[in-house]
């Protein structure tokens, strides 16, 4: 499985690499979003400070919908997932290495984005370690998530609006942790953190076990 799983995970990385999709689209595409959000609350200093967990999370999630469409388009090539199971190629296995490509590619648009978010909303940051933690938590929830109703909505003729639909609420609670732990992480004390990280890291455990249980079964119905 992990063999299978490093595998997926450096052919989706260097197909990403070699087409910088990811850096031509997807990031501006967040940050434009970032920009906008920071006008909409006005030039005060201390308002987009406040603002400014909120508003990178939201960009945040538009990457996660551009970023997971990229990651399950590279299955859909004709003959690629007959290739696959004829290969012998643990669905499990497949199911971790794309969650974690994808896991790497939003990781790495949350630093650029928590770097404008600092430079451009002058979010303060008292917490580092906070801050560490709860993008790490939350983007393993994400990505799991992602990749997995990714999966779901594959075959569909709308998949591009379905896949939406489908993972916003279930993303709602991650979202919020991981606003409030932004949040956190922007003051020395005085904000409490630990329900906040258990509700991002039962979310990370049980999406990811979930996606390694029926990602199997979820290709064999397409």
């Amino acid at each position: 499985m992990f063999r299978d799983a490093w595998a997926i995970l450096v052919k989706d990385l260097r197909i990403e690499l070699r087409t910088r999709v990811g850096l031509w689209q997807v990031l501006p595409f967040a940050a434009i979003s970032l920009i906008l959000f920071s006008f909409a609350l006005g030039p005060k200093a201390s308002t987009l400070a406040h603002g400014a967990a909120g508003m990178t999370w939201v960009g945040v999630l538009f990457a996660t919908f551009l970023v997971v469409g990229r990651s399950q388009s590279l299955e859909m090539g004709t003959g690629v997932s007959e290739a696959q199971r004829l290969a012998g190629v643990d669905p499990a296995g497949m199911f971790l290495g794309k969650a974690a490509a994808v896991f790497v590619q939003l990781l790495a648009i949350e630093a650029l984005l928590g770097l404008g978010a600092k430079l451009l909303l002058h979010m303060p940051i008292e917490r580092l370690w906070l801050l560490v933690a709860s993008s790490v938590l939350a983007t393993i929830g994400l990505a799991a998530v992602g990749t997995l109703y990714g999966a779901i909505v594959a075959g569909a003729r709308a998949r591009e609006t379905l896949l939406p639909m489908l993972v916003l609420p279930v993303l709602v609670p991650v979202l919020i942790s991981a606003v409030k732990c932004w949040q956190a992480a922007s003051v020395s004390k005085g904000l409490a953190i630990g329900e906040w990280l258990s509700i991002l890291a039962t979310f990370a455990v049980v999406y990811l076990a979930a996606g390694i249980i029926l990602y199997g079964q979820v290709q064999e119905s397409q």
